[in-house]
């Protein structure tokens, strides 16, 4: 398996991951009416490839920068792709020197909190979505840095 950057004609089978993820985990929490501009609105973005793709990260440039769209499809899991994704997106924000934060849905149990949580994320306030879930409720998000 090959971490590398993400191409342009990599879009449409980040998506068909995207959708396996989505289907065992509602991530993400709904479904995006554009999935290819969903994950293309980033400003870098990498791959774990395999026969094919099974997981996916990207950030959004700032100080800090943003890690956003990570997932891996459910059979590719259990192993280090999460992690190489994550160091990626670590490695390139240490060449720009600036910090990495991320924000994950607030939920109890969740894997996710759980593998940012073992991974040295450091938790820092909950705050409210400007978006609603399926439901039109309200989200809360937990903010992270990296550690």
């Amino acid at each position: 398996m090959i971490v590398r950057p993400r191409r342009d004609d990599d879009l449409d089978r980040c998506v068909e991951a995207l959708r396996v993820v989505h289907e065992a985990d509602a991530y993400p929490m709904t479904w995006p009416p554009d999935p290819r501009a969903w994950l293309a609105t980033v400003d870098a973005a990498w791959v774990a490839e395999s026969a094919s793709i099974v997981g996916h990260v990207a950030v959004r440039d700032g100080d800090p920068a943003e890690l956003c769209r990570l997932f891996v499809v459910p059979a590719a899991r259990r192993g280090d792709v999460g992690r190489l994704l994550i160091d990626q997106a670590r490695g390139w924000a240490a060449e720009r020197g600036c910090g990495l934060t991320l924000n994950v849905v607030d939920e109890q149990r969740s894997a996710a909190i759980a593998f940012y949580e073992a991974t040295g994320w450091r938790f820092t306030h909950v705050s409210q979505a400007d978006w609603t879930g399926p439901d039109g409720r309200p989200v809360r998000l937990r903010h992270y840095e990296a550690g």
